[in-house]
């Protein structure tokens, strides 16, 4: 999320959203058969404009606090860090549900992850992530510092065993911004036992800008995207562990990264046509995961190169599929083509990848709506988008027809009077029973727990 976004979502007013795309958009929400029942219901209303200046959302609706940047740490181990990035939220016993929030601390960060025996991977870096258990009334029953040491934890993604892989949005290495360490690696997280897992970097799985995962929960391969903010821009990955589905820990015994190749595509930006397909996709093993000389993306993949495509972003698993998202591509940056975002789908069994949606550029950029990020399935129904660009931030819901509508809207301002600005929104999740959706605003780090109509 460091990088400038592309604006791919519109707003008619203050109070709803449009949308210019083409393609089957019903793509999107693959996998979420309680979604269906509920589909194509778009919106809950206007937005309320919030008496205490946080967060607006549509009446019948409700927000708790849980946690502000800057507070102390339930566990006494320091305070809470800032920037909130990236969250998953798991099952616990008797109602209660934790979450595991990344922090994208970079060198700067005006409040580090604290450090803490056994969780610690460099003492210099910054980031890392917090841990939360709240009950079925939302009251924080602790909130712990999960892994420190770690740089620029954007997102990630959720095991099938339960835990959440953290990933670092950076590939400086030791001696580079005062590091002790090599950073650019995924490091897995335990929501409730921290130091069962530790501050082990998952080598094997690359060392590169890492942005989010998704896990084939039939086989265990991992998929990994790789938001590089410069040319050649980023890869699509794959890992095949070595012992898949192991449970806790498994992931440390290493296995094989590989880069996906579409035959006679150097550059995905150049495909326009939705519904395209390319067969006989393959998948080459990445000279040097470890990117000790050549970042993998600089990397000799021999004949046929490799394909790459800018701001690779979100991804997640549907049904038997893999789904990942460039977030945009400008030809300014050096990218082969120009898009407002475009979201692909990848058959393991059929070896086939489609491009599913694509994006603008018939939006208004003057509006706001812009850049949306974090994105997550709702067991209600549509698709929840976190908005990370210029001017008022939103949460937008969308409908496999296509309808866009405000969920919430960020009321902090941490500009000025005369020149407000407002911190985008990350790390949406909803609860395992589906009747919460936690959200954080990203500056000021705020984590909500939002809840309602869901089912309306």
């Amino acid at each position: 999320m460091s990088a400038t976004r592309r604006q791919i979502l519109s707003a008619a007013s203050a109070l709803g959203a449009g949308i210019a795309f083409t393609g089957a958009l019903t793509e999107v929400f693959a996998g979420t058969a309680a979604a269906q029942d509920h589909l194509g219901r778009a919106g809950y209303g206007p937005l309320v404009p919030d008496p205490n200046g946080l967060l607006d959302l549509p009446k019948g609706f409700r927000y708790t606090v849980l946690s502000r940047e800057g507070d102390r740490l339930r566990s006494g181990e320091g305070r809470v860090p800032s920037h909130h990035d990236g969250m998953a939220a798991f099952a616990g016993a008797g109602g209660r549900t934790h979450l595991v929030r990344n922090h994208e601390n970079r060198v700067t960060a005006d409040i580090p992850v604290p450090a803490v025996s056994g969780l610690t991977y460099d003492p210099e870096g910054k980031g890392g992530c917090t841990a939360l258990t709240v009950d079925a009334h939302h009251r924080v029953l602790s909130e712990r510092v999960a892994i420190a040491g770690t740089a620029v934890n954007c997102a990630g993604g959720r095991t099938p065993w339960g835990t959440w892989l953290t990933c670092e949005e950076t590939e400086d290495r030791a001696g580079t911004n005062g590091y002790t360490k090599d950073h650019g690696f995924i490091f897995e997280v335990h929501p409730t036992d921290p130091h069962r897992t530790g501050a082990v970097p998952l080598t094997a799985m690359g060392r590169f800008q890492h942005e989010a995962i998704a896990v084939d929960p039939r086989n265990g391969v991992v998929y990994e995207t790789e938001d590089a903010f410069e040319k050649p821009f980023g890869l699509f990955y794959r890992f095949l562990p070595d012992k898949p589905l192991g449970g806790v820990g498994s992931l440390r015994a290493g296995g094989r990264l590989q880069a996906m190749r579409v035959p006679g595509v150097a550059d995905l930006s150049t495909i326009r046509t939705t519904g395209a397909h390319f067969d006989g996709i393959e998948w080459v093993d990445v000279p040097d995961p470890s990117a000790a000389a050549t970042p993998t993306r600089f990397q000799d993949y021999g004949r046929g190169g490799i394909t790459h495509a800018q701001k690779l972003e979100g991804c997640y698993w549907g049904g038997d599929r893999v789904y990942f998202v460039s977030s945009f591509a400008r030809s300014a940056d050096g990218s082969a083509a120009d898009h407002y975002g475009q979201v692909w789908r990848y058959d393991p069994a059929r070896r086939r990848l489609t491009l599913v949606v694509v994006f603008g550029p018939d939006t208004d950029v003057r509006l706001p709506g812009e850049s949306p990020d974090n994105i997550c399935l709702a067991p209600s129904g549509g698709l929840m988008v976190c908005e990370d660009g210029n001017g008022a931030q939103h949460v937008f819901g969308l409908t496999r027809e296509g309808e866009v509508h405000a969920m919430a809207r960020g009321r902090q301002n941490i500009g000025t009077a005369t020149e407000p600005e407002w911190g985008e929104f990350a790390g949406v999740t909803f609860s395992p029973d589906g009747k919460t959706m936690f959200v954080n605003c990203y500056t000021p780090g705020t984590t909500f727990a939002v809840t309602g109509p869901w089912r309306r």
